[in-house]
């Protein structure tokens, strides 16, 4: 049975302004129409909707049936000491979340029932612009909402393993609240990974507020299963003096988009959005960025390197906007990819989009085979040709890994890419 978005049966029918809110989404996904290739925003990763209609959404409760091997049946699933929360095949399995004083986290339907989600759900982005995140709002049922409260400043990262095991082509909506407060300093890590041997699809909304002075970096790695695909909005508004570190390490999978979308909203706030991307075989990788500078004395950066190999495929739009009253902004946006295939593609499309006169920014994108002369440098002191391309490629990833503050995190990626 395809999916039917307005009479499938979600928790919270009964509360008002939660159908409101549902059919608003169902509306925005109608009018915008299934994205393909003369939309422009998708024209290079667009995919077919019949693959969409076959899909099934598992609105029962959460019950891991993988006889007690799955990895919400241990304490903790970390690589490095962190405050850990689980998600098994789309629904939220943790429910002791051992926390620090100062950190609360609910269950998004408890944050709905109890209200408290109200204030910030849909109020970051326009769904009119994001037709997956209108779906994810139709649908809205699972995820979460994370408060790190005002002056709160965390030792240790905030890590949510998301697991995806389940036998059956399923769609998975998740929806998460991430919020820090006035002066607050945390670290949130997601790690997204899928064992499944049918196709999925995981639809992911994170909505993340920085209030004033506040810092929060935010490390995703999208590690799905092979015949997964994986849509993701990243929706993030900042307010003065607020820092926002992100990172998005990207494997192999049939798709994977992840798009920040990012509104520097007052004096001082600032972004640096950074990623990787690592294709070997046939998966198709994208990284889609647009930064608002808003206000003036705002600044972003960002660096992201890739690498497709085989019959793989990458995408790199990002854009830069400067409202006509955002005066002395600095933004910065590079691409580098390395294409080692003539079946390989990469599409990269940087834009800066300026109405302000007094700024600095810049843009740029290079796509290119490895150095022959740095080959044939180390092939001439001893190191065979296939040792020489794997250093030659992971010097290249490690620049943009190297971004990473948190040491924890960077040597993890480091290790895996």
């Amino acid at each position: 049975m395809a999916i039917d978005t307005a009479n499938i049966e979600l928790w919270g029918d009964n509360i008002p302004w939660l159908c409101g809110l549902r059919e608003k989404g169902r509306a925005a996904f109608k009018q915008y129409g299934w994205p393909n290739a003369k939309t422009e925003a998708w024209k290079y990763s667009y995919f077919n909707k019949k693959e969409f209609e076959a899909l099934h959404i598992d609105n029962t409760p959460h019950h891991c049936d993988c006889n007690g091997h799955c990895h919400c049946h241990e304490k903790t699933a970390t690589p490095f000491a962190a405050y850990g929360i689980k998600f098994c095949n789309g629904k939220l399995a943790t429910e002791d979340f051992d926390l620090p004083a100062g950190v609360s986290v609910k269950p998004l339907v408890e944050a709905l029932f109890g209200g408290e989600a109200k204030k910030y759900l849909n109020k970051s982005f326009d769904m009119a612009k994001f037709p997956f995140a209108a779906l994810n709002t139709a649908l809205i049922e699972n995820g979460l909402m994370l408060v790190i409260e005002r002056g709160t400043k965390l030792d240790l990262p905030i890590f949510i393993y998301y697991h995806q095991h389940a036998q059956a082509a399923n769609l998975y909506n998740i929806r998460n609240l991430i919020i820090a407060e006035k002066g607050a300093k945390a670290t949130v890590v997601e790690y997204y990974e899928g064992s499944a041997e049918q196709p999925y699809l995981q639809n992911v909304v994170n909505e993340v507020f920085i209030a004033d002075s506040a810092r929060l970096n935010h490390y995703i790695w999208n590690k799905e299963a092979k015949v997964a695909r994986h849509i993701a909005l990243n929706s993030v508004q900042i307010r003065q003096n607020g820092y926002y570190e992100a990172f998005v390490a990207q494997s192999e999978c049939a798709l994977c988009r992840h798009e920040t979308y990012i509104e520097l909203l007052q004096k001082g706030a600032a972004a640096e959005v950074n990623g990787v991307y690592r294709l070997s075989e046939n998966g198709k990788s994208d990284i889609t960025t647009n930064v608002c500078h808003l206000d003036e004395h705002t600044n972003s950066h960002q660096l992201v390197k890739g690498v497709a190999d085989g019959s793989a495929k990458a995408v790199f739009q990002g854009k830069i906007h400067i409202a006509p009253n955002a005066q002395q902004c600095e933004g910065y946006q590079q691409h580098k990819a390395l294409l080692l295939s003539d079946e390989a593609e990469i599409d990269a499309k940087p834009e800066l989009e300026i109405f302000a006169d007094d700024v600095q920014c810049a843009h740029g994108n290079t796509c290119g085979d490895l150095d022959a002369e740095q080959l044939f440098y180390m092939q001439a002191r001893g190191i065979n040709m296939a040792e020489a391309r794997q250093i030659l490629i992971k010097a290249h990833t490690d620049d943009a890994l190297g971004k990473i503050s948190n040491k924890n995190v960077q040597n993890w990626l480091l290790e895996k890419f």
